[in-house]
């Protein structure tokens, strides 16, 4: 066991331990398997032949991402087949991983649910579609249900302020909430059926919910009040 756990840092065993998971041999060697599947070795490969490998270092952050997107979170040995990968410390790997809100250290569910509830969103009522939120999943920040089919987060800034109060269902954004069109968005998500992203008041993107103000009209073509280049073929006079 000692020889097991000797080269594991203490930090490695954190998500382990958060989970309530039984410090024996037998259940640290289930967790600390992993490899990129083949589909996702040639990703990586294609996304290192971007760097110098002096540099490989800097694709640190999407070879962790294409880990988590392969086994739904981040395990010891997920960071750690990242680390070796790019020939970086584990050490480093693991901060970067603990970081970013956007890594998982422990297994979380299927549908990521993360409400901004940052200065626009919140006067926009972030704060009401993050309440409502727990209370139709009954969850806090960072828990996930039993069935592992929702997590949900408290998050800072999407960069759509425009459009708040938004939320995150995994990749995809929805925006211009209230609690009907969220009541709508869970059920759905309940029923495994991922609704289209987007507004949910009638707009497109992010233009005015009135309509157009400005650029109503067709652009000018190009090289408009441009000034006119002088015909090459005529000569000019001596």
């Amino acid at each position: 066991m000692l020889r097991l756990l000797q080269p594991v840092r203490s930090i490695h065993l954190a998500p382990i331990l958060r989970l309530g998971a039984p410090l024996n041999a037998t259940e640290i060697r289930k967790t600390l398997k992993f490899e990129f599947s083949k589909d996702n070795q040639r990703r990586v490969k294609a996304l290192l032949a971007w760097y110098p490998q002096a540099e490989w270092k800097g694709a640190l952050l999407p070879l962790l991402d294409i880990a988590q997107r392969q086994q739904g979170w981040l395990s010891i040995s997920a960071v750690q087949a990242v680390a070796e990968t790019i020939k970086i410390d584990p050490m480093e790997a693991f901060e970067a991983a603990q970081f970013y809100t956007m890594f998982f250290m422990k297994p979380r569910g299927k549908y990521v649910v993360s409400v901004c509830t940052s200065t626009p969103c919140k006067l926009r009522g972030g704060d009401e579609i993050f309440e409502a939120c727990k209370k139709t999943l009954n969850l806090e920040h960072g828990q996930t249900t039993p069935d592992m089919q929702f997590t949900l987060k408290e998050d800072y800034c999407m960069g759509a302020c425009v459009n708040a109060p938004v939320l995150a269902v995994n990749d995809d954004m929805y925006e211009d909430l209230d609690e009907k069109s969220l009541s709508k968005i869970l059920a759905d998500l309940r029923n495994d059926k991922l609704p289209p992203a987007g507004p949910r008041n009638g707009r497109f993107a992010s233009e005015p919910k009135g309509g157009l103000t400005t650029l109503k009209i067709p652009p000018p073509p190009p090289g408009f009040m441009m000034q006119k280049l002088p015909d090459p073929k005529k000569k000019k006079c001596q």
